[in-house]
């Protein structure tokens, strides 16, 4: 686990101060070792985070043992142990990066496709002067690209870029992104906030050489999905123990201690249960709570931890806790993320850091096996009935209370819209395309994210929206939120769920044995009870929120008065004043299900405010 920062251009001999700047600048990702690699037109930087074979031996960027490949990246290969076997050399170090650069040496770039993990990888050919970039296939790990005049910049955030000159006075605001921010909360791949910075797509590679590039797929969970389902109950629990079992066990190889972010939810119970019961020791168990009981999951989670004999830590949050890090929260993803529940990851994540180098967590349960109430609502809104009377329900709605009328929103779409971008912004209690519109000082752009038209079999509505979280919402908000504030603490943060083979199986279990009769994520459930006590886990989705429509009529009322100002909005010129006012206004009065929104415009005018003056 890393940072990494390059350049390539045939045109221009990279300057080692350039490549120094781009990799300082992202040194909290790796602060065990700096190294650097330059050629005639390439040049790469790497911080490391030593996880795998903490000896000098292993730091990168690292030259293969013919002297043709030069390699650097950012994450874990978990199967390398595996792969090892397949090579017929002596290898110098016990390192996965080892293991991959001689495989690449041996087959070439589609070596990838036999990784098992999460990376950001660049691979540079020494003889013909050629890179390759690559990133794992659902986009755990981050890489940000800019590309002019067949010049190319990347590295791991979007900050190291902003370190070039040439980069930074290019620059010009992606309206399409921010029209997308405001419906989403964050800002989907490949876009960035800015139009010249992209982020590279999962599972996909690409090939630059002087005056051309060529992108590949290597993985897609589109062409994952197959004609038939898993129906068999027993069959696809079996499958699910096997499949979990293994990708638990692969993510506790490491040379440093390591533990679980324990929430006692059923993703991180299940990942915690399973890493104990193949631990000869304690593992570590790491939870955040919250003084407000109606947020505060940490007594079941401390049950849960009891049950299973683990060393538990746990630290309570309090208002006082969110001022300190409010800022760090806000800045750390250089472009605006209105997830909240950044506040209580970077804490839990600095809690962990001060026991162990390396976590496992939960991360993609909710997404695979449908954890998520707005995919009742994608079943709902199919129903020919509901479909017909929309329009006339959701006018009825809108003049009840609080939770008809977000009921009503949910109904009433636009039909120029992708319904699993309504329902998710809906369901986050974010603006509309039509609220976007208005809100936007005349500089909404429609937007072009969209998912294929065909698979292999017809998917539902709740399948759909499942596969659009997975793509959209888990990698570039989720997986961006715990990459972050886990690595700003120099934490790996590991993914279980998210192990390929795992996903392969839940994109083609009949939906029936994730969500049945209005209950979520039927099949872990069902698993998760073989290993806990039922009592322990089962009970409403809480999520890792904070109570922050609390906090925003109090102690973050200062956040609302100073981005939300009349004076700030007109200042930054991107929303229209009287639209905001009458937001405030609108939660001031009562409408607390309106904090989300309110969150949402304090980060864009708080991004913007740093950005664009």
């Amino acid at each position: 686990m890393c940072g990494i920062a390059g350049y390539f251009s045939p045109k221009n001999a990279p300057s080692p101060d350039v490549i120094r700047k781009m990799t300082q600048c992202i040194a909290h990702r790796g602060p065990d070792a700096e190294q650097f690699f330059t050629d005639d037109n390439v040049a790469f930087g790497h911080r490391r985070l030593s996880i795998i074979d903490l000896s000098a031996e292993a730091n990168q960027p690292m030259i293969s043992q013919d002297g043709k490949w030069v390699m650097m990246f950012n994450g874990e290969v978990y199967n390398f142990r595996e792969l090892a076997t397949q090579l017929p050399l002596k290898l110098r170090t016990t390192s996965d990066t080892e293991v991959m650069l001689e495989l690449f040496a041996a087959h070439g770039p589609m070596a990838v496709e036999k990784f098992n993990g999460m990376f950001s990888i660049a691979l540079y050919d020494r003889l013909k002067k050629e890179l390759y970039l690559l990133r794992d296939r659902l986009g755990v790990k981050p890489l940000f690209y800019f590309e002019s005049d067949g010049a190319w910049y990347f590295a791991s955030e979007m900050k190291s870029l902003l370190t070039v000159s040439p980069v930074k006075e290019k620059l010009t605001l992606n309206h399409e992104a921010v029209s997308l921010y405001l419906q989403l909360g964050y800002i989907p791949e490949p876009m960035t906030i800015w139009n010249e910075i992209k982020k590279f797509p999962a599972g996909r590679m690409l090939h630059i050489t002087t005056g051309a590039c060529d992108w590949k797929t290597f993985w897609d969970a589109e062409e994952k999905i197959s004609e038939h389902v898993i129906c068999d109950p027993a069959e696809a629990k079996n499958e699910l123990r096997r499949l979990l079992t293994s990708s638990v066990n692969l993510r506790m190889i490491s040379d440093v201690p390591f533990g679980t972010f324990l929430s006692g939810g059923i993703d991180s119970s299940l990942v915690t249960a399973m890493a104990q019961s193949q631990s000869s020791v304690p593992v570590n168990t790491f939870t955040i709570g919250f003084r407000e009981e109606k947020f505060n999951e940490a007594t079941y989670a401390r049950r849960i931890a009891q049950h299973l004999k683990t060393d538990h830590h746990e630290f309570i949050l309090q208002y006082s806790d969110a001022l300190q890090w409010c800022a760090t929260a806000i800045d750390l993803y250089d472009e605006p993320l209105a997830e909240s529940s950044a506040i209580p990851t970077l804490l839990v994540s600095d809690l962990a850091r001060k026991y162990v180098k390396m976590i496992l967590s939960g991360d993609g349960g909710d997404e695979l096996f449908m954890g998520y109430g707005m995919y009742r609502w994608a079943r709902r809104l199919q129903h020919p009935l509901i479909k017909r009377l929309r329009k006339p329900l959701a006018a009825g709605l809108s003049v009840l209370d609080s939770r008809y009328q977000r009921a009503g929103k949910l109904l009433d779409y636009d039909a120029a819209v992708q319904l699993p971008v309504h329902l998710f912004s809906q369901e986050q209690y974010l603006f509309t395309r039509q609220e976007a519109m208005r809100l936007l000082a005349g500089r909404f752009v429609p937007s072009s994210l969209s998912l294929p038209d065909a698979t292999a079999r017809n998917l539902s509505a709740a399948e759909k929206q499942s596969l659009f979280d997975l793509k959209f919402y888990l990698k570039d908000d989720l997986l961006v939120k715990v990459d972050r504030a886990t690595m700003y603490h120099a934490l790996e943060c590991r993914t279980p769920f998210l192990d390929y083979r795992l996903v392969e199986f839940a994109l083609n279990l009949d939906e029936r044995l994730k969500m049945k009769q209005g209950e979520l994520k039927l099949l872990p459930k069902l698993l998760l009870k073989e290993l806990l006590p039922a009592e322990l886990f089962d009970r409403p989705k809480w999520g890792f929120g904070i109570p922050l429509s609390q906090w925003l009529k109090k102690e973050l009322r200062y956040l609302i008065d100073k981005y939300l100002s009349d004076e700030i909005v007109s200042d930054t010129g991107l929303l229209k004043r009287e639209e905001v006012k009458s937001l405030k206004q609108q939660f001031f009065s009562g409408r607390h299900y309106l904090y989300n929104r309110l969150w949402n415009l304090i980060v864009l005018q708080r991004w913007c405010e740093k950005n664009l003056q």
